[in-house]
């Protein structure tokens, strides 16, 4: 600790506008305030457009450091995002003060909705970002030269950073952190705040995105009820396309148009959203296989983990309760002893 007594402090800076998903910054920031309880090396500094208080999502309103354009210079620019859509917290006044920002800095990061200022930018054309996963259709759509990973916790290309939604600020804090003053450091922070060092899987873990699109036609709607009805039956296209009365070519059409997935995929789709929810529901592992259709636990296992990352024992266990589960705590111990 005494090696940073007299060293000037790595300056944080927040730009927080009206509107502003309050835990996107209030996470990340307590990462570096509660880092300085092992090594004194950061000084966190809230900035808005104009210097003036803002509102935050819950309603409160907190007042700022300075204002962007006279804030001086940075070690590191956290974008947070906000519940509003991006057409609206994304402002010409937000845009200069990031644009100002991002020429003042070693690193440039966002959180959640945040990646919409600086891929508006352009600052991401070209590279690697993420953003939470209900945005990241909109922001490859949005901006085609942008190589969203849709998946990614968070996503560090060169000197830009970019994270998933809220919580996902702080594995990125995290990571920050890690990078300036190794693991050791990182690790005591995450032990601090009781949080994850680093999350298995990525965000489509915890994404809604799974209900996946709804299917437009009658025709793909009563072959999507058929397959949702009875999961575990052994589809294939030409029973599904007999049952449409159709030719199974026309009916990989429809799905890739409509749902876009061809309906062996979709089969898939649905049979891991069934087994899903049956351990949501406290079925066993090989309950949740036999009724979703995969056969045996085995066969679920890889499934799990080549969509989410982690197997299904570890998912029952994360996601069915709000409590700090055997598994977490194990993985706290061995934080503690490693």
């Amino acid at each position: 600790m005494s090696s940073n007594v007299g060293k000037p402090r790595k300056r944080i800076g927040f730009l927080v506008f009206d509107g502003v998903k309050l835990l996107d910054f209030a996470g990340p920031a307590e990462v570096f305030v509660e880092a300085n309880q092992t090594v004194p090396d950061y000084e966190v500094v809230l900035l808005s457009p104009d210097g003036r208080p803002v509102q935050t999502s819950i309603g409160s309103r907190i007042e700022v450091n300075h204002a962007a354009a006279d804030s001086g210079y940075f070690d590191t620019i956290v974008v947070p995002g906000s519940e509003l859509p991006p057409a609206r917290f994304v402002t010409d006044e937000v845009l200069a003060a990031a644009c100002s920002l991002s020429t003042r800095t070693r690193r440039l990061t966002s959180i959640c909705s945040g990646a919409f200022v600086l891929a508006e930018l352009g600052l991401l054309d070209g590279r690697r970002a993420s953003t939470h996963w209900k945005f990241t259709r909109e922001l490859a759509h949005r901006y085609p030269k942008v190589n969203v990973e849709a998946d990614a916790i968070f996503v560090r290309d060169g000197n830009l950073y970019s994270s998933a939604g809220v919580a996902a600020g702080v594995d990125l804090a995290l990571a920050l952190v890690e990078e300036d003053h190794g693991a050791n450091v990182a690790r005591r922070v995450a032990q601090s705040l009781v949080v994850y060092m680093q999350r298995a899987g990525g965000q489509s873990q915890f994404s809604a995105s799974l209900n996946g699109p709804i299917p437009r036609s009658t025709l793909v709607r009563r072959v999507v009820d058929l397959i949702c009805s009875n999961p575990a039956h052994p589809h294939t296209v030409q029973t599904l396309a007999a049952y449409a009365q159709v030719s199974p070519r026309h009916l990989t059409r429809l799905f890739r148009t409509e749902l876009e997935h061809a309906p062996a995929e979709y089969v898939a789709f649905v049979r891991f959203c069934t087994a899903r929810d049956l351990l949501h529901g406290g079925h066993t592992v090989t309950e949740a296989a036999i009724a979703a259709g995969y056969g045996n636990s085995e066969a679920l296992r890889r499934a799990f983990i080549a969509r989410v990352g982690i197997s299904p024992r570890k998912y029952q266990q994360r996601f069915r309760t709000t409590g700090v589960a055997v598994a977490e705590l194990d993985d706290l111990l061995e934080q503690a002893v490693s």
